[in-house]
């Protein structure tokens, strides 16, 4: 495991105050489905952090970080919190780009001074939640506390919606 002071990830999982612990996986297997059905978690304990931006100039960004049994409200929930009249997702480029992880590896922790973390209420309920570790080769289980504690989060009602099982 990297030392948690030259690791940006690790260090701002530690700085919460909150135990956390480092979950390796395959790169090949990092996205959520794939993660779950090979190391054992559900869906709904592991949560994803999803960059979005707003389609205005200049351009806003936001990481929004739901559970994987939701779907993010890209066009109400948080184009509204935006204050934009269109917003998506970010493009893997900008998601690099702005959060320096690749998409399958993003996480709250360690994210740029000033980019907003909003964290869907539902996640708060759980008693852990697996996120990106800030590359594809590890995850991070950690309790919703940790993840509250960040500097810039915001937990958000109704940030995402149920999925419809059907």
């Amino acid at each position: 495991m990297s030392d948690p002071g030259s690791d940006p990830v690790l260090h701002a999982a530690t700085t919460t105050g909150h135990p956390f612990e480092v979950v390796p996986c395959d790169p090949a297997l990092a996205d959520t489905a794939e993660f779950c059905a090979t190391y054992g978690y559900t869906l709904d304990q592991s949560a994803n952090a999803i960059l979005v931006v707003g389609k205005g100039e200049p351009r806003v960004y936001a990481v929004c970080l739901v559970l994987a049994t939701t779907r993010l409200d890209v066009n109400g929930a948080v184009r509204r919190r935006l204050g934009v009249k269109k917003a998506s997702f970010a493009s893997p480029d900008e998601t690099i780009e702005l959060t320096g992880m690749q998409i399958g590896g993003v996480t709250p922790y360690g994210l740029p001074a000033g980019l907003p973390l909003w964290i869907d209420s539902r996640i708060i309920g759980c008693e852990q939640v697996i996120v990106g570790g800030g590359s594809r080769d590890r995850k991070l289980l950690v309790p919703p506390g940790s993840l509250a504690a960040l500097p810039s989060a915001e937990v958000v009602d109704d940030l995402a919606k149920l999925v419809d099982p059907g």
